[in-house]
This record gives structure tokens, sequence and C-alpha cells, in this order.
């Protein structure tokens, strides 16, 4: 496979780094929701984006780093690939455990309710960025595969997927709080986007080993 050139290099690099910077705010503006709602699927999405941040900071740096040392070897460079990698996985995977945990721990006497507004509309916005930057990054493995760029498409793709199950809870905690229904929409809305993640990150190591 050809190298990439250097404006395909760029343009990666500025995705990475707009993709870091839009994701700054999230767990900021979702602790705020939280905290305005009573909401566990809220809770855990609220984990989910903390854990991907530092994520998105290696994926960023890892690329980067190889582009502004191309005298690396090839062992230090696939290292860098497999730490970016593993890094976007793990975030998966361990931000699918916490919302098991999460969803278990309040099982009992959990009562979804509050002003999940703010988090509703985080939510569509999260959808729509995060489905954009999913193509974006689909779009670059086919034009040239890399696997940190791979990595961040199972990312991005996974969160896109999060982002639908949190508006489908969010949506019927502020229609119908008080509802039977409600309270399992809502539980099983982590259930459903921890399981999700944590098999989007075990795909994620397998693809990597893979390639």
């Amino acid at each position: 496979m050809s190298a990439l050139t250097a404006e395909q290099a760029a343009s990666r690099e500025r995705t990475l780094l707009l993709a870091l910077l839009l994701s700054m705010w999230a767990p900021l503006a979702t602790g705020i929701a939280v905290l305005l709602s009573h909401s566990t699927t809220q809770l855990a999405d609220f984990i989910r984006r903390t854990v991907e941040l530092v994520a998105l900071f290696v994926s960023w740096w890892a690329f980067r780093s190889l582009q502004r040392n191309l005298s690396l070897t090839a062992d230090d460079r696939a290292r860098r690939e497999t730490l970016a990698s593993r890094s976007v996985a793990a975030a998966m995977i361990c931000s699918g455990v916490v919302m098991l945990t999460v969803a278990a721990s309040r099982v009992a006497d959990f009562r979804p309710g509050g002003n999940v507004i703010v988090g509703v509309v985080i939510a569509i916005l999260g959808l729509i960025t995060n489905g954009w930057f999913w193509r974006r990054y689909a779009a670059m493995t086919r034009e040239h595969f890399s696997p940190i760029i791979g990595a961040q498409r199972q990312l991005y793709r996974a969160k896109t997927f999060v982002d639908c199950c949190v508006l489908t809870a969010l949506m019927a905690v502020a229609i119908a709080p008080a509802h039977p229904a409600t309270r399992a929409i809502d539980l099983l809305g982590s259930v459903a986007v921890a399981a999700y993640l944590m098999w989007s990150g075990v795909r994620t190591i397998r693809l990597r080993a893979d390639g």
C-alpha cells in the first residue's frame, strides 16, 4: 500500500484534532445535564464521554507523532498505532462496563425524572456530529487504511449508535416520566449502550490483530 500524501496526512490530522476539540466540551455539558436530571442513561453517557476524550487525545497524539517523526522504525510506528487502537478499544470496553454497573446499581429503587431537556439537546447535537465523523472516517479508511483511522471509524460508529439510544431514553423520560415503560426504557437504554460499546471494543482489538 502506498504511503499517505502530505495532503492526506494533513487532512487526517485536522479531522482528529477537530474531533478532539469538539469532544472537550461534552463531559462538562453532559455533567450539567446529569445534575438537572435523574436519568441512568444520562449518567452513563457522562462517564462514556469522559473516557472517550482520553482515547481521542491518545489517537491524535499518536497520529501526529507518526507524521512528525518519519524516521521512526517500523516497530516504533507499529507500537504507537497499537497504543492508539487499544486506547480506543479500552475506552469503549471500560465505558460499557461502567454503564452496566450503574444500571445494575439503580435497578431496585430508581425512578426517572427531572429536567432532561439539556440532555436531549446534547444527544441530538452528538448524533449529528458523530454521524458526520463516522462517515468522514469511513471515507478515509476506504481511501487509505490506517489502524488509527480505522479505530476512529469504529469508535464513531459506536458513538452514533449510543446517541440514538440515549436520545430514545431521554425522550421517553421527557414525554412520560411516570409511565412504567419509561423506567424500563431508560435502564434498558444503558444496557443496550453498554453491550454495543463492549462489542465494538472487542471488535476493534480483533481488527487490529487481524491487520
